[in-house]
């Protein structure tokens, strides 16, 4: 089991963490990489990785369906909207691999999805042959 640490600037971001998954793919071989994060208010999730609206658009989305301040959350720290999101978004993912590739689609990317930054994440790695 490897971990990659993600720092995060701003409250709410996509990382991409492609390059530092891939570098932890074996040169030879197929399965599977697993990514999993041990946190309740990120997550993770695959998307294009080629035009920054598609970032901008899906944290846009979120923010306005789910706001930080709503009438009704109880969650004393008022990150409640950073639970709910990570939540919908995941917290792992499975990808498939071979001969020391990421099987991603040619736009796809790896994210981490900060929803109560900036802080230190970290993304566990488990490669599976």
């Amino acid at each position: 089991m490897k971990t990659i640490k993600v720092q995060s600037n701003r409250r709410e971001e996509l990382v991409e963490i492609t390059r530092e998954v891939a570098r932890e793919i074996p040169a030879s071989g197929e399965g599977i990489c697993v990514l999993y994060t041990q946190h309740t208010t990120c997550g993770l999730t695959i998307n294009e990785n080629a035009d920054p609206d598609v970032k901008h658009d899906i944290l846009l989305f979120l923010k306005n369906t789910i706001p930080q301040f709503y009438d009704g959350f109880r969650h004393f720290e008022h990150n409640a909207d950073a639970h709910i999101k990570s939540s919908l978004m995941g917290f792992s993912l499975t990808i498939p691999f071979e001969n020391g590739k990421l099987l991603l689609g040619r736009w796809q990317g790896i994210y981490l999805c900060e929803f109560d930054g900036a802080r230190e994440r970290k993304v566990l790695v488990k490669i599976i042959t």
